[in-house]
């Protein structure tokens, strides 16, 4: 039979969403649920780091206490998920039960394939001190430089510059500098 899946946010204790996750899995397939559900997911996001000079990447929870989940949820298939333990419940849910998401927000919070072409290359890899640019944009378009400080917080970047033969700082954002 076919199944009218719909995306859906399920409230987790944030922090235990992992946890949480694999009981509502393990809980499923204990009830012969698991075909209501096709995918849970966690919205996980890389964080870049650059620690004693290395770059590292970690996963963060993108929206802690928020598990997404895609299901057909006819029969047991909510009240099932809502009796797990670590979950708050569903978000949106009103008397008539929960409320599915729209296709768009799902396209944002999975980051569909077209936002992640659209980013430029740049915001993808961390700027390294000591790393040669090239200006893309602004007054100094095609000067290159070497990067002196890097703002993550600010997605800025302390550039130095040889402008008529003199040192000159720039500071840049990440939007308007590649690497060379």
């Amino acid at each position: 039979m076919a199944h009218d899946f719909k995306w859906y946010v399920v409230r987790a204790i944030s922090g235990q969403e992992r946890k949480v996750k694999s009981y509502i899995e393990a809980e499923l397939s204990r009830e012969g649920l698991l075909d209501y559900v096709p995918q849970i997911l966690i919205p996980m996001e890389k964080v870049y780091q650059v620690k004693n000079g290395k770059k590292t990447t970690k996963e963060k929870n993108y929206f802690p206490g928020y598990i997404l989940i895609e299901a057909d949820l006819t029969g047991e298939v909510a009240p099932t998920i809502k009796a797990i333990n670590g979950v708050v419940g569903f978000l949106g849910a009103k008397d008539g039960g929960p409320t599915p998401l729209r296709q768009n927000e799902v396209n944002r919070i999975l980051g569909t394939i077209d936002e992640v072409s659209e980013k430029p290359e740049s915001m993808m890899e961390p700027f390294i001190v000591g790393e040669n640019i090239k200006v893309t944009d602004g007054p100094f378009n095609g000067f290159s430089g070497s990067i002196e400080e890097v703002m993550e917080d600010k997605k800025k970047l302390k550039v130095m510059v040889k402008i008529f033969g003199r040192r000159t700082p720039l500071e840049l954002n990440y939007l308007q500098v590649e690497k060379e």
